[in-house]
C-alpha cells in the first residue's frame, strides 16, 4: 500500500506544476480569514460535507460533460488555519491525496503546485465544472 501511496504522489508531483496552471482556480477565489468559529464558514462547510458522499461518487465515475473535480482542504500551520483548493485528488486508504491549487498566503508549511494527504475531516467545500450534472454547483457557492 505504502508503494501505492509513494507512487501516486510522485506521478502527482511530476505532472503538479502542469495540473495546478492548466485546471486554474477562479483568479478570484482569494483567500478569506475567518476565525475558527465562524457561524457562516461552518454553514458553508456542513452543506458542503452533507453532499460529500454523492460527489465523491460521482467524481469516481465522472458522467459525460464533467470535468476538474476538486476539493477545498483546510490546511493549519500553527494557529493558523487557510483553505486551498486541491486539483486532482484521488483517495488513498482512509484518506486523500491531491495537488494544492492556491498560492498559500497565512500557512508556510505548504506550497504551490505540492502533493498533500489529506482525511476527509480536512475538506471544507466541493466543486466540479459540470453541463447537466444533478450536483453541478458547488453546495456553498
Amino acid at each position: 500500500m505504502k508503494l501505492a501511496v509513494r507512487t501516486m504522489i510522485s506521478l502527482m508531483l511530476a505532472f503538479a506544476p502542469g495540473l495546478a496552471g492548466a485546471q486554474g482556480v477562479d483568479p478570484g477565489d482569494k483567500t478569506v480569514i475567518v476565525t475558527p468559529d465562524d457561524p457562516d464558514m461552518a454553514l458553508a462547510t456542513a452543506k458542503a460535507r452533507s453532499r460529500l458522499d454523492e460527489f465523491l461518487a460521482l467524481s469516481e465515475a465522472p458522467p459525460p460533460g464533467t470535468d476538474t473535480f476538486k476539493l477545498k482542504v483546510k490546511v493549519r500551520d500553527g494557529h493558523v488555519t487557510e483553505h486551498f483548493w486541491v486539483i486532482p485528488f484521488s483517495r488513498i486508504g482512509a484518506g486523500f491525496v491531491g495537488i494544492l491549487a492556491n498560492q498559500p498566503e497565512g500557512v508556510h508549511n505548504v506550497v504551490l503546485g505540492q502533493a498533500i494527504e489529506f482525511t476527509r475531516d480536512d475538506i471544507s467545500d466541493w466543486d466540479t465544472e459540470a453541463v447537466d450534472v444533478k450536483l453541478a454547483a458547488s453546495p456553498s457557492a
